[in-house]
């Protein structure tokens, strides 16, 4: 009994949705208008890691050279992810308007804690014997940032890139879906409102495909740049 209830239930959603023919001629169909709609998304994602990854890159830095900086600053970074972006959302709609800049301000939002976390960790992690061998040499400060920290913390601030890039088109959806006329999460409650499943569904391939590509990205740019510090294998 309780095999064929699943069934039942797999079965009635599989049928609520539609067939990837469907969902491949909705693409084909109003391409040009997901296309348009899609690079909205895609703006609004770049310019929230451009500007995410900046801030956090800029704050994991204050904190290491000022402690006072950093117990003042760290429970405010912790805080704004104890608080749900969708409570945030409807905020940054009224104060940025229904423009591109609350999509934005979202996307730095989602973005900003993993890249601060995983830098932030990566600079307080160097070798104390790196740092005594640059003093012993004379480095300065700001050598000392340059040639020893900054080389040590590039794996953990990659892993807090590749994390970025993953979440970065959330921050952008949720702006979207609280209050916009354009991008790809505009079309998905477009289409939800209309029972518009295939063209749902088509804009939720773009965005999967949109994710994969930005991450990839990421991730050989990473490699070319951190090739001193291969991965090691099982």
């Amino acid at each position: 009994m309780k095999h064929l209830s699943r069934f039942a239930s797999l079965w009635w959603l599989v049928t609520l949705l539609p067939s990837p023919a469907a969902v491949a001629q909705a693409l084909w169909t109003n391409k040009a208008w997901l296309g348009y709609h899609s690079l909205i998304t895609f703006t609004e994602i770049l310019c929230g890691m451009a500007i995410g990854v900046a801030l956090g890159c800029l704050l994991a830095l204050g904190m290491t050279f000022s402690p006072r900086l950093q117990r003042w600053m760290m429970p405010l970074v912790l805080t704004s992810q104890a608080i749900p972006v969708f409570a945030l959302a409807p905020l940054l709609v009224l104060w940025f308007g229904f423009g591109m800049s609350a999509k934005v301000a979202m996307a730095v939002l989602v973005i900003f804690f993993p890249v601060t976390s995983a830098f932030y960790d990566g600079l307080r992690r160097v070798s104390p014997g790196y740092l005594d061998l640059a003093r012993t040499l004379g480095a300065s400060r700001g050598s000392q940032l340059r040639h020893v920290r900054l080389l040590a913390a590039l794996p953990a601030l990659g892993s807090g890139l590749r994390m970025a890039a993953a979440v970065a088109p959330i921050g952008a959806i949720i702006g979207e879906w609280v209050g916009s006329a354009e991008g790809l999460g505009y079309v998905m409650l477009n289409a939800n409102a209309r029972m518009q499943s295939d063209i749902c569904l088509a804009a939720l391939f773009i965005l999967v495909l949109m994710t994969l590509a930005l991450w990839l990205a990421v991730d050989a740019l990473l490699r070319r740049l951190i090739d001193w510090a291969p991965e090691s294998s099982s």
